[in-house]
């Protein structure tokens, strides 16, 4: 399974937004994290609009954080920005689609796609912003030398 960009981007975007919790300018942003404007601006919608972000229009406006880093967690994300964590559709705890199978109820790829949904739901839903945080200490991306 991959995540999609936009879902990438809106993590990269809240580690650092949470790292340095302040009123965030989408150029600043976007060059902080090197993310696209236009596509930051529709990420960072989505991320107000599923209640994770406040935005202020003016001098001193931008994009804040109103929960902690520690209150979203990455399956959260993931799910505003992609939809279910599903593997194959029919996974999905409410399919949008039908089942492509002869006989849902007996279909072995369903029924390990939906343990694999289940466990990785379980994962993502466990680490937060915070913990994607502490993966890299200080906000500098490591670096190794020979």
């Amino acid at each position: 399974m991959r995540i999609s960009k936009k879902a990438e981007y809106a993590l990269r975007a809240l580690v650092r937004m949470a790292r340095e919790p302040k009123s965030w300018r989408i150029e600043e942003l976007s060059a902080k994290e090197n993310i696209p404007i236009k596509f930051l601006e529709q990420i960072l919608l989505s991320l107000r609009h599923a209640g994770l972000l406040f935005s202020k229009r003016g001098v001193g406006g931008g994009y804040g954080m109103l929960r902690s880093g520690s209150e979203i967690s990455v399956g959260e994300v993931i799910r505003i920005l992609d939809g279910p964590l599903a593997p194959v559709p029919c996974a999905a705890e409410r399919p949008t689609e039908p089942c492509s199978c002869p006989d849902p109820r007996t279909c072995p790829l369903r029924a390990l796609m939906t343990t694999v949904r289940h466990d990785l739901a379980k994962l993502l839903d466990s680490r937060t912003i915070d913990d994607m945080m502490r993966l890299a200490p200080g906000g500098e991306s490591l670096a190794f030398e020979i």
